[in-house]
C-alpha cells in the first residue's frame, strides 16, 4: 500500500506563491495608506506654516533698534531744550 502525500509539492508551491502575493498586496496597501496619511499630515503642517510666519526677529536685534531709537530721541529732546533756552534768553534779554 503506497500512501500518497497529503499535500503535493506543486500544491505547496501554489500555496506559497499565493501567500507571497497576498503579502505583497498587503504591503502595497499599507504603503498607499502610509503615503496618504503622510500627505494629509504635510498639508496640515503647510497650512500651519502659512498661519504662523517664521520668526525673523531676535531679541538682540530688537534691543539694538530700541537703543538706537532711544538715543536719537534723547538727542532730539536735548536739542529742542537747548533751542528753547536760547529763545527764552533772547526774549528776556533783548
Amino acid at each position: 500500500m503506497s500512501q500518497s502525500p497529503l499535500v503535493t509539492r506543486s500544491e505547496l508551491r501554489k500555496r506559497k506563491e499565493e501567500q507571497e502575493r497576498l503579502a505583497e498586496e498587503q504591503r502595497k496597501a499599507a504603503e498607499r495608506a502610509y503615503e496618504k496619511r503622510e500627505k494629509e499630515i504635510s498639508t496640515v503642517y503647510r497650512k500651519e506654516l502659512k498661519k504662523n510666519k517664521p520668526v525673523t526677529k531676535s531679541r538682540s536685534s530688537e534691543r539694538v533698534k530700541q537703543k538706537e531709537r532711544s538715543s536719537f530721541l534723547n538727542k532730539a529732546i536735548i536739542l529742542v531744550l537747548l533751542l528753547l533756552i536760547v529763545v527764552m534768553l533772547a526774549v528776556f534779554f533783548i
